[in-house]
């Protein structure tokens, strides 16, 4: 059986409990370890990321587009530039869930791995799985790093983003437009930075998965 039509088999055991030791052991009764999940989680950590990249070039486009503005409706100019920044807000607030999604099951499986690893009778086998997980602990912090770093670069583009449509918003005219000219580099600057960590963080994602699936 495949993950996701597994994963809705558990849709209603969800309803019964908000404790996570409980919905994963829920998920292990139907197949679903807490590593393969951790997997999953980290991909889908990943993709957010992915989209929220694009998000952000498409926010700066249409940003850019408003400085360019040489005549015609410019409330519907407002309206795009609005709607490009309320979905980057809906977008750092699911990468932010990601992160929070990975770290919750990853507690969970590091807990559940060391205690196991304490019910090994083989000195040689017990030696080589806590091997195994001192190396997945620290590839896992490399990546929870760096998609913190990343995480933590969205917030000041959100602010720029949103000081600019409340500015336009409440002067909808061509002094307005003339006075966000003025911090189009800035906000260039901030979103490429932002790009760059989401890139890394990306990368990371993928070496992770890379990592885990080969173990």
């Amino acid at each position: 059986m495949t993950f996701i039509p597994r994963i809705f088999l558990t849709l209603t055991l969800l309803t019964l409990t908000a404790c996570s030791s409980m919905y994963y052991n829920a998920l292990e009764s139907v197949g679903i370890p807490k590593r393969e999940l951790m997997i999953h989680r980290v991909e889908k950590a990943r993709d957010t990321q992915e989209e929220t990249k694009e998000q952000f070039k498409s926010a700066l486009d249409q940003f850019t587009a408003v400085t360019n503005f040489s005549g015609g409706d410019l409330e519907a100019v407002y309206n795009k530039l609005n709607d490009e920044y309320q979905d980057s807000v809906s977008q750092a607030k699911l990468v932010r869930k990601r992160i929070t999604d990975i770290e919750d099951v990853s507690e969970a499986l590091f807990e559940e791995w060391e205690e196991e690893i304490t019910q090994y009778s083989s000195a040689s086998l017990k030696r080589n799985s806590q091997q195994q997980l001192d190396s997945t602990k620290r590839q896992y912090k490399q990546l929870i790093k760096a998609m913190k770093r990343a995480e933590t670069k969205l917030d000041p583009v959100l602010a720029v983003f949103k000081d600019q449509v409340l500015y336009l918003k409440h002067n909808l005219n061509a002094r307005a437009i003339s006075s966000l000219k003025d911090e189009l580099r800035g906000i260039q600057s901030d979103v490429s930075t932002l790009i760059s960590a989401m890139e890394n963080s990306i990368n990371e994602a993928n070496s992770f998965i890379s990592s885990m699936e080969n173990k």
